[in-house]
């Protein structure tokens, strides 16, 4: 069983610019991860010695370009567009699995949202406090 929280935030000026940065970033690097995995699947599609794509191989890939080619993604949290592939793994797996659709490009303002794993949350009476996200 699958247990989560919706918490609902009140951020300042400065958080709300980090995680409108954050959510833009997860939705980036899933529509970047989607798009190689469509261009990947159809290159296996022609050549079965090529591997096909997979969400690890995909997070491995934007790993090793993001410093040169998108630095920005270095100013939120990593977890952003780590778990964005992973979920675009798992939308594969319920897709050719037949429980889902094909997984579709994520547009801004639509359902903006990123994950975070592992964070410690401090309850300071009625608030909910993000150490790492100064919240």
């Amino acid at each position: 069983m699958l247990i989560a929280h919706r918490i609902a935030l009140d951020p300042n000026n400065a958080q709300a610019t980090y995680l409108a940065r954050a959510s833009g970033t997860a939705r980036f690097a899933y529509n970047w991860a989607l798009a190689e995995w469509k261009r990947q699947y159809e290159a296996w599609k022609a050549d079965n010695s090529l591997p096909k794509p997979s969400q690890a191989a995909l997070r491995r890939q934007l790993n090793a370009v993001k410093r040169e080619q998108f630095p920005w993604m270095l100013e939120v949290t990593k977890n952003a567009p780590q778990m964005a592939i992973i979920q675009l793994g798992q939308a594969f797996q319920n897709f050719f699995a037949g429980r889902a659709r094909y997984p579709q490009f994520r547009k801004k303002g639509v359902h903006d949202r990123f994950t975070l794993t592992n964070d410690q949350f401090d309850i300071d009476g009625s608030r909910i406090r993000i150490p790492n996200l100064g919240f």
